[in-house]
């Protein structure tokens, strides 16, 4: 589909790779770019139109679904990342605190805005995964959980919304350079470039991005003996 004149919402869109995405559909010509955020004000572009939206508060959603009728590309961005060992102290909260906003919150606003998509023609739904939606390292184990759920929700998503035309983009990436990984020394994606990289899959129909290096390492790793998700390399 068309990136330009298209009407787009992004989620966790005041910083980060959420403005990253924001910025690229408003220079590649979208008509409009709503910026979800928690707190409206934190969005300080210009060129964007900023709503309130929580992605883990339900009414926040049904909010901006009722306002947002126009939408034809959604990008569910949102995430956190909380370390910590599974069998540590507090490892139970920490996944399910990861579930909320990765997982619940990404089939939460794919619900509400799957008939907004379709009334529009279809479009597009983009769900920012993860290298690690695949396999897991030291301390990140929770937020792995998390991604995995979230991959294997835009499997079945892409399923069952291919039939009214929208198009399921799922995205992974290694570091991409955020603040959500600003103590890692590890080589990073500038998140423009995840950005740039989503757009061209959107306007060329495709379903999948690996939109580094590290993806497309993890991902060509399923073949090889033991397979990457067994003993994982560090990216």
């Amino acid at each position: 589909m068309k990136i330009e004149g298209s009407i787009a919402l992004v989620t966790g869109a005041n910083r980060g790779l959420g403005l990253a995405f924001a910025r690229a559909l408003r220079d590649a010509g979208a008509r409009k770019v709503y910026a979800g955020a928690r707190d409206p004000a934190s969005v300080k572009e210009a060129g964007l139109e900023a709503i309130r939206l929580d992605v883990t508060d339900p009414r926040s959603i049904a909010e901006a679904a009722a306002r947002c009728t126009d939408v034809n590309i959604a990008i569910n961005n949102a995430g956190i990342l909380r370390p910590g060992a599974l069998l540590g102290d507090g490892g139970l909260a920490t996944i399910r605190e990861q579930l909320e906003t990765n997982f619940y919150g990404a089939f939460a606003m794919s619900e509400a805005f799957a008939p907004v998509l379709a009334a529009n023609g279809g479009g597009a739904l983009v769900n920012m995964l993860s290298a690690l939606s695949w396999l897991s390292l030291p301390n990140s184990g929770a937020y792995s959980i998390s991604k995995a759920a979230a991959w294997a929700l835009t499997n079945g998503l892409r399923q069952e919304l291919r039939a009214q035309h929208t198009l399921v983009v799922g995205v992974h990436a290694g570091y991409i350079d955020t603040d959500m990984v600003a103590t890692v020394t590890a080589p990073k994606t500038k998140p423009e470039v995840i950005a740039q990289r989503t757009l061209e899959a959107i306007a060329a129909g495709r379903e999948e991005v690996l939109a580094d290096d590290v993806s497309q390492q993890v991902k060509a790793g399923f073949a090889a003996d033991p397979p990457a998700y067994v003993r994982a390399p560090a990216p």
